[in-house]
C-alpha cells in the first residue's frame, strides 16, 4: 500500500517510516508536518491509507481527519504517542471517520524497535479492510447452524457501525427515549484498549444505560450492550451473549454480519437491524440475512455518513427496508416498535 504519514514531530516520523520501510510491503506516498498539508496532498496524490497524529499546530488530526473524508476520502488510521489520557480526542476522530488508533512506534538503541508490530498489524487489517468482501459465507454459517430458538419475545435493535460509528451513535442513543421498549446490542469497530472508554463516553451521552456486553450477558429492554474488541459477539439459543474467535479469516474483530447473524433462528422476538457509517462491507450480508427473514432493516443515507461503505454495500444488495439520514433513525425506530407487527425472525 501507498501509506502517507501525517505528524510534526521528526523522531515519530523516523520512526513510522522505518516500520513501512521495513515491512517491505508498503512505500510511503509522502509526509505532511499538519493537517493542513495533508489535506491539501491527499486532494492531489490521495493515498491509500494515511497514518494521522492527533496533536499538530495550524490544524490538528481531527479536523484533517474531518475535512480529508469530506474532500479526498481515503482509510485514516490515527497514529499518536498519547492515547489513553486522551479519549475525547480519538473519539472525535473515530467519529470524523478514521478507522482506528495506535501508538506510535518507538525507536530504542537499547530494545530496538518499540510498536513496529502493532503498527504493521493495523495497517495489515486495515488493507484487507479495503480489499475484501469480508466473512465468507461458508464461514459464517457455522456459526448460524440451526438451534430451537431461545424463549425471548422482546424486542432487539441491532445496530454495527464503524468509521463515524461513536458521532452516530452518539447522536441516536441520546434520541432514545428513556423507556426505550426493546433490548439494543451495539457492534462497533474499535480497539479493545479504548472499547470501555468508548461505551463510558456514549454512556454520557445516552438516554438509556449502556455498557460493555460481557460474556453470559442477556440483552435487557430499555438497555444497550457494546462488543468488546477482541473476539466476535454473538447471541447464543440459550438467550446469553458470547464471544468466538471464529471465524478468524473475519476482516475486523468484532463482525458485524457475525453478530446480525447470529441472531437468526435463536431471537425470536422482533429485531430491527441498523447498519451506520463505516468503510467496507461489513454488516451488508448480515443485514441482507435478517431482511430477508422478515426483520425490518435500516441502513444510513450516504449524506449523513462520515463514510459512505457498510451502508451503501447494504444498499446495493437491498439489504435495507429504509434507507434513512442519521436525524430520522430513532423515529423509525420508534415507529417501528410501536407498530409491533413485523413478522419474527426464525
Amino acid at each position: 500500500m501507498r501509506v502517507a504519514i501525517v505528524n510534526d514531530t521528526m523522531i515519530a516520523v523516523e520512526a513510522i517510516r522505518r516500520v513501512i520501510a521495513g515491512s517491505q510491503k508498503h512505500e510511503v506516498a509522502w509526509i505532511a508536518r499538519n493537517g493542513a498539508e495533508a489535506v491539501e496532498h491527499c486532494a492531489s496524490d490521495r493515498p491509500d491509507l494515511i497514518l494521522m497524529d492527533l496533536f499538530m499546530p495550524v490544524m490538528n488530526g481531527v479536523e484533517a481527519t474531518r475535512q480529508i473524508m469530506t474532500k479526498s476520502p481515503c482509510a485514516i488510521l490515527i497514529v499518536t504517542a498519547s492515547t489513553s489520557h486522551h479519549s475525547a480526542e480519538v473519539f472525535s476522530a473515530l467519529g470524523a471517520g478514521a478507522l482506528d488508533v495506535v501508538k506510535t512506534p518507538i525507536v530504542s538503541s537499547a530494545r530496538g524497535q518499540d510498536g513496529s508490530e502493532a503498527l504493521l498489524t493495523k495497517i495489515s487489517t486495515i488493507g484487507r479492510l479495503i480489499g475484501v468482501e469480508g466473512v465468507t459465507k461458508t464461514a459464517a454459517t457455522r456459526l448460524t447452524a440451526s438451534h430451537p430458538p431461545a424463549p425471548v419475545s422482546a424486542s432487539l435493535v441491532a445496530i454495527g457501525c464503524s468509521a463515524g460509528g461513536p458521532a452516530a451513535l452518539a447522536r441516536i442513543l441520546h434520541g432514545l427515549p428513556k423507556n426505550f421498549p426493546a433490548a439494543v446490542v451495539v457492534v462497533q469497530h474499535v480497539d479493545e484498549q479504548f472499547a470501555e472508554g468508548l461505551a463510558t463516553w456514549l454512556a454520557e451521552q445516552s438516554a438509556i444505560p449502556i455498557r460493555l456486553a460481557r460474556e453470559g450477558d442477556h440483552p435487557t429492554v430499555g438497555s444497550a450492550l457494546m462488543a468488546a474488541r477482541g473476539d466476535h459477539l454473538i447471541y447464543q439459543r440459550s438467550g446469553a451473549l458470547a464471544y468466538t474467535s471464529e471465524p478468524v479469516e473475519a476482516c475486523y474483530r468484532p463482525s458485524v454480519d457475525v453478530f446480525f447473524e447470529s441472531l437468526i433462528g435463536k431471537w425470536t422476538g422482533q429485531i430491527i437491524g441498523v447498519l451506520l457509517t463505516g468503510m467496507g462491507r461489513d454488516g451488508a450480508r448480515g443485514l441482507k440475512a435478517l431482511r430477508d427473514k422478515g426483520c425490518h432493516t435500516i441502513a444510513q443515507d450516504k449524506a449523513s455518513c462520515a463514510v459512505y461503505g457498510m451502508p451503501k454495500a447494504a444498499a446495493d444488495i437491498n439489504a435495507a427496508v429504509e434507507i434513512l439520514p442519521l436525524d430520522k433513525i430513532v423515529a423509525a425506530l420508534t415507529r417501528e416498535l410501536a407498530g409491533n407487527s413485523l413478522p419474527r425472525a426464525h
